[in-house]
């Protein structure tokens, strides 16, 4: 086999014709090799660098090609935080993964990396159970990003090690539209707003709420696939973004207009009907589509206590969580909306909406907003 050697000195298996390449940045060696022997087996994917700081993969990126790369927080030299617009600005394609340990200080540190353009997250592992559970993850995020680098590298390039010119910032390939079949809109006037979120998510709900007037005077709830500490940071982001209220979901409160419950981790976030009041239940049911919490879930309890009155949306994701609760939301009578595939990281869940014919508008993130606005209005 072809060898190259990467930037700590140790041999690298020369990248074939089809595999996304990776670069992993983490100071701890014991973590590069960690992760180099998870991905070891997985041909979608083949490591061309491994650098120890975040200089060394700025570095490494001027000169090298790469799809995807595994970045580190908190580094000497140069943290990931500092290199994250450095990378981007080399290579605006790239795909930046933030690994991190599961603090509240990493969280915000993540969900401020996840505003700068970085694609997603990982948190590391903590034990061994966990470690197991952190190789799925890593794998499959890394198989779906694999899969859309391979998709938008232009026909024709070669997949080489080391570039042999000076580096020209690549632009994302958009993927054609596909055709879709749309319905109407549901014909009651909605009394609730539901969004749906994974991978690529909180930048979409960052530009998503910002845009969203705050006349429309109806609750919101929003399930994003997150863990416990990251979706009360992302709360907090949401609400000094966008001045929407925001907050965690709790346990028996009341559905107020104008306020964003999110879903907390590791909880399914649904609403009950207590005669003509709504109110916030928190459910540790099994995890569905391997998420709690779940849209699917949330969906469905919203159907039972709204009919046909929500309005749904499903962003940006990996996956097809939604598809199952937004045929229920359309069966009601209820209005389903999708991000569109050009302006999402990963279109898995609008995706599975949209190619199952529930709704009534796909669209790019810049205009959703509007769209709900008007469904709100009676527009």
């Amino acid at each position: 086999m072809n060898v190259v050697t990467n930037t700590t000195g140790a041999a690298a298996p020369q990248p074939n014709a089809d595999a996304a390449r990776l670069m992993i940045v983490d100071d701890s060696a014991v973590v590069r090799g960690l992760m180099t022997r998870m991905i070891a087996e997985e041909p979608s994917v083949q490591i061309v660098a491994s650098c120890a700081n975040g200089q060394l993969a700025v570095q490494k990126l001027a000169h090298t090609d790469v799809d995807i790369i595994l970045l580190d927080i908190e580094m000497p030299v140069m943290d990931g935080l500092t290199a994250l617009p450095k990378l981007l600005e080399i290579n605006p394609a790239v795909k930046v993964i933030i690994s991190s340990t599961l603090s509240e200080r990493n969280a915000k540190i993540s969900l401020t990396a996840l505003e700068l353009g970085a694609a997603d997250y990982l948190t590391k592992p903590q034990s061994v159970v966990a470690s197991v559970e952190f190789k799925t993850e890593l794998l499959q995020k890394l198989k779906t990003f694999a899969a859309g680098a391979r998709r938008d590298r232009p026909a024709g390039s070669k997949t080489t090690n080391e570039r042999t010119a000076v580096p020209v910032p690549r632009t994302p390939v958009k993927p054609a539209a596909k055709a879709i079949s749309l319905r109407p809109a549901g014909t009651q006037k909605p009394q609730i707003l539901a969004v749906g979120s994974s991978t690529g998510g909180p930048q979409a709900l960052f530009s998503f709420f910002k845009a969203l007037p705050r006349d429309i005077d109806v609750p919101v709830v929003l399930t994003q696939h997150m863990p416990a500490t990251f979706t009360k940071i992302l709360a907090e982001h949401i609400e000094r973004a966008s001045g929407w209220p925001c907050h965690e979901a709790i346990n028996g409160e009341p559905v107020r207009a104008g306020q964003v419950y999110v879903a907390p981790g590791n909880y399914h976030l649904l609403v009950e009907a207590k005669g003509e009041q709504r109110v916030i239940r928190l459910s540790t049911d099994a995890p569905e589509n391997y998420c709690r919490p779940a849209v699917d879930p949330m969906l469905r309890s919203l159907v039972r206590a709204y009919g046909a009155k929500i309005l749904t949306i499903i962003l940006t994701g990996m996956g097809s969580d939604g598809l199952k609760g937004g045929r229920e939301v359309v069966k009601a009578g209820g209005t389903v909306v999708a991000q569109d595939e050009a302006s999402s990281v990963v279109w898995g869940m609008p995706g599975a909406v949209a190619d199952d014919g529930l709704c009534t508008a796909v669209a790019p993130i810049t205009e959703l907003a509007s769209l709900a606005a008007r469904a709100f209005k009676g527009h």
